[in-house]
């Protein structure tokens, strides 16, 4: 098949509309996003080694961003690679970055690569990348079709870490839209794990709402649904979850930064009821919703 030179430059000209106005952070400058540049002989691009970081910024306010910070430094320091910024200066990078953007309702990725190698093996210098992009910030009311997860048995390595490593995710892109499914859940072993950008959580039949404990990366959202449930007196189990357990729960979500709350409408050949206002599911979300509003209001300049 021939390359079509005339669309290959039309995308790259799009590209440059959208992204020519903004600044990034790439080892110690700010620059435009589009010279960021990182070498070919950056472990990110030769191996896939790097982590990231991704948050939301909602009015102008970089959503849970210390939680998001101690993620970034945590999965950093398991993967062997030096954050050379402080928390104090990266939260400054970020707020520099918002203000320069006037991007008030985006995204912020925090990207660490494991720099360039002397044999494409060894760990060079990392690169620090902070770079803002517009994103579509969820709705504001839960969406009552929910999504259809098709399963999958496969455990990611170093689960706890926020890595670049998205290759199984990507991979099965096809083989989910031909199940005609919105995401894939992650199970292994028996147990229930997670879903390539999302978190699991299920209400069983007697009202309780567990999570996996273990095998899976612990979102900040996660983290919020925890807080917001113990604070009106529902305590969250975190344990493992017998894959069979799921297909008898009384309701099923998922939840990450950007989607918050979605219910699970079905999972392989299993139906959940309809999301209601009277649903555990319903209600947390608009608790989240809340929980954000206020922090939005407690940080805005």
């Amino acid at each position: 098949m021939l390359l079509n030179v005339h669309d290959i430059q039309q995308e790259i000209d799009v590209k440059k509309f959208y992204m020519q106005d903004l600044l990034c952070f790439a080892n110690d400058r700010f620059k435009p996003v589009l010279e960021s540049g990182v070498s070919l002989q950056d472990l990110g691009v030769l191996r896939g080694y790097g982590i990231f970081d991704f948050l939301r910024v909602s009015d102008g306010v970089p959503l849970f961003l210390d939680d998001h910070l101690d993620r970034f430094f945590y999965s950093a320091d398991v993967m062997g690679l030096e954050v050379k910024k402080s928390r104090h200066a990266l939260t400054m990078v970020v707020h520099h970055l918002i203000k320069e953007n006037k991007l008030k309702n985006s995204g912020i990725r925090l990207l660490l690569t494991g720099g360039d190698s002397v044999d494409g093996y060894q760990l060079g210098e990392p690169n620090l990348v902070v770079v803002q992009q517009q994103i579509t910030p969820p709705a504001d009311s839960i969406n009552h079709a929910g999504f259809v997860l098709a399963s999958y048995d496969y455990q990611r390595q170093l689960s706890e870490v926020k890595t670049t490593d998205y290759l199984m995710a990507i991979w099965l892109q096809p083989w989910m839209k031909k199940k005609q499914a919105n995401d894939i859940l992650y199970h292994h072993n028996g147990m229930v794990n997670e879903c390539p950008r999302s978190n699991v959580f299920i209400v069983t039949q007697q009202n309780q709402l567990i999570t996996p404990a273990e095998n899976m990366l612990k979102g900040i959202t996660r983290k919020n649904i925890i807080k917001i449930s113990n604070a009106i007196g529902m305590q969250v189990v975190e344990r493992n979850i017998l894959f069979e357990e799921m297909k008898l729960a009384k309701e099923v979500f998922i939840a990450s930064s950007t989607k918050r709350i979605v219910p699970i409408s079905r999972m392989d050949d299993t139906f959940y009821p309809p999301c209601t206002p009277n649903s555990v599911t319903w209600k947390l979300f608009e608790l989240l919703c809340e929980h954000e509003r206020q922090y939005i209001h407690a940080h805005k300049n």
